[in-house]
């Protein structure tokens, strides 16, 4: 069987813009990552976030992006 050398499809993914999300009523003008949305949420009710709390939000923050003006 013959292997496939091809090297333009490489094993690396592309990386993506996150996806935006508008909510009637919920940061109309300003866009806001998905994880400083939970981080605002939890400090409000008391929880400081740890070190794991902040790398999960930049994660969220570039998966989903919720307001601001669509592009």
């Amino acid at each position: 069987m013959k292997k496939n050398t091809d090297d333009s499809r490489a094993n690396t993914p592309t990386p993506r813009p996150p996806r935006r999300v508008r909510l009637p009523g919920f940061a109309a003008d300003e866009a806001i990552g998905l994880g400083d949305a939970i981080t605002r949420v939890t400090q409000a009710i008391g929880i400081r976030p740890c070190d794991g709390c902040k790398r999960r939000a930049a994660a969220l923050n570039h998966w989903m992006v919720i307001g601001g003006r669509h592009e």
